[in-house]
């Protein structure tokens, strides 16, 4: 089981998200486990501040590092086992699939959701074990970025996917997007789907996905080819590919 432990100030948000689909299905099995704590129940004064003025003045508000270190240690002594700690942060590494795939092999996560207009740096300095953003883009907060982020780690741990080959096959996986995907009718208004795929020759079948992935991958996002893992027909295929796009 993989464990997932939440710091927010607004964990309501988490509620809806993760009541649907495979995350829902996996806490039921038991294979998923995502607890909610609120910051401000470590906050000391009366009004359960989380946040403060920015020393050395500057606009907006900063999160206090007091009641996050003061949660961190309560869910630490719970836990009493390793922990990695991960700061949702737009200054943190980009997420790919292999940083997903890597994280699902950990069995204890805490994520911190920051807000305003971010987090005492002190937090990140000496409390968190890694940064990780979801993209060059800023948002209100870090509870849509933590939830991309258990979402994409969870389809790593095993008994989530119904296909456990789902994972390995889709986009990212290998540094190549996906191939195209198909469904009935087999033709719809005069749409047809690729005749090798209605052959029922699975060899055949197999070239076709791949050379649609590189096509595709060299298409849309030829900077993933770098880390690609290529054959000598995959560089034919890809030179004639260029050739064609001249």
């Amino acid at each position: 089981m993989i464990r997932f432990e939440i710091l927010s100030i607004f964990p309501e948000m988490f509620a809806s998200p993760l009541d649907y689909s495979l995350l829902k299905k996996a806490r039921e099995k038991g294979v998923l486990s995502v607890s909610l704590h609120n910051i401000r129940d470590w906050a000391d004064d009366k009004h359960k501040m989380t946040d403060d003025a920015p020393y050395g003045g500057g606009c907006g508000m900063v999160m206090k590092i007091e009641p996050v270190d003061k949660a961190l240690t309560a869910i630490k002594n719970k836990i009493r086992d390793d922990v990695t700690v991960i700061l949702m942060s737009p200054q943190g590494e980009l997420l790919n699939q292999d940083i997903a795939r890597e994280l699902s092999e950990k069995k204890n996560m805490i994520i911190i959701c920051g807000r305003y207009e971010g987090v005492d740096d002190r937090i990140r300095e000496h409390l968190v074990d890694r940064e990780i953003s979801i993209g060059d883009y800023i948002l209100t907060g870090g509870e849509l970025a933590a939830l991309v982020l258990i979402d994409a780690i969870s389809r790593f741990v095993p008994d989530v996917l119904g296909n456990e080959e789902s994972a390995e096959k889709e986009s990212f996986s290998n540094n190549l997007l996906e191939y195209p995907q198909y469904t009935r009718p087999s033709v719809y208004r005069g749409w047809a789907v690729p005749d090798v795929l209605l052959s029922g020759h699975h060899a055949d079948i197999e070239l076709w996905r791949r050379k649609e992935s590189l096509r595709r991958t060299y298409q849309r996002r030829s900077d993933l080819l770098k880390g690609a893992q290529l054959s000598s027909d995959d560089e034919k295929y890809l030179e004639k590919i260029k050739f064609e796009n001249i």
